[in-house]
């Protein structure tokens, strides 16, 4: 079994370095269908995995030079504090209900369905885009776009450890439409650290954190993103859009399967 929880990591972790995408979205639903960990458990295990796993692919992203920072800042900003109040709220009414549990996958599932169109229609999006620049956000209201984005994902991180890669990556492609796909990747590695770092250290205070069954996914997830970190820029960007879709639309349909 704890080589079943290396392998797992290490292909979890070499997608999500190449993509930014498929963390909580692929190893919650894998632990809770594959392994049959507790859902609550899985969910608090896989936001220490993230925290860990991302912070070796944004380091690797960091020495690439695909990580913009601006954004990561003021998706933080936003992210962080509704992370620390989602924690409060799980604490004071015990968790989340199956109903709305249910409502919350279901709304992943189609945001990242959206991404996967924006993705494979990127230069059709460009070419309106700069027909029509004064429809894109600008300024500060790019700026607030971010920050409330980023609250948005700090609940829905906290609640289900499933949507820092894929509705981040929705939100950057849709925000920020001129970012390759490479930066779109380091850019939604990099914001998710502190803000799963936060989301576990909450869930840790719950006690919903396997401790053995983290340690044999670290074994195979740092060498897997650190791996896909490196050569994400080297790829073509054809073939990874192609792959982050093909990546999310698994996920969506395995949300709502």
């Amino acid at each position: 079994m704890t080589l079943s929880y290396i392998i797992s990591g290490f292909a979890v972790g070499l997608l999500v370095g190449m993509t930014g995408v498929g963390g909580g979205s692929l190893m919650t639903p894998l632990l809770t269908l594959l392994f049959g960990v507790p859902p609550s458990v899985a969910v608090g295990t896989d936001l220490a995995f993230a925290a860990i796993t991302k912070t070796a692919g944004t380091f690797t992203h960091r020495l690439r030079g695909t990580v913009r920072w601006d954004v990561v800042r003021h998706l933080c900003i936003g992210a962080l504090p509704a992370a620390v109040l989602a924690t409060l709220a799980l604490k004071a009414f015990g968790g989340l209900t199956k109903e709305i549990g249910q409502i919350i996958r279901y709304s992943i599932a189609g945001s990242v369905l959206l991404t996967v169109v924006a993705l494979l229609f990127k230069s059709k999006m460009m070419t309106w885009i700069n027909a029509h620049p004064e429809r894109q956000l600008h300024g500060s209201k790019l700026k607030l776009a971010t920050i409330v984005s980023g609250a948005l994902l700090g609940t829905l991180v906290t609640v289900s450890s499933i949507g820092a890669g894929a509705i981040g990556a929705t939100l950057l492609v849709m925000l920020y439409p001129r970012m390759t796909a490479a930066e779109v990747a380091g850019t939604d590695i990099a914001y998710a650290v502190p803000l799963t770092a936060i989301a576990a250290l909450g869930h840790w205070w719950l006690g919903s954190i396997h401790w053995e069954l983290l340690f044999s996914l670290l074994l195979g997830s740092v060498p897997g993103i650190t791996l896909g970190s490196w050569v994400a820029r080297s790829v073509p960007e054809k073939f990874l859009r192609a792959l982050l879709a093909m990546t999310l639309t698994g996920v969506a349909f395995k949300l709502i399967s």
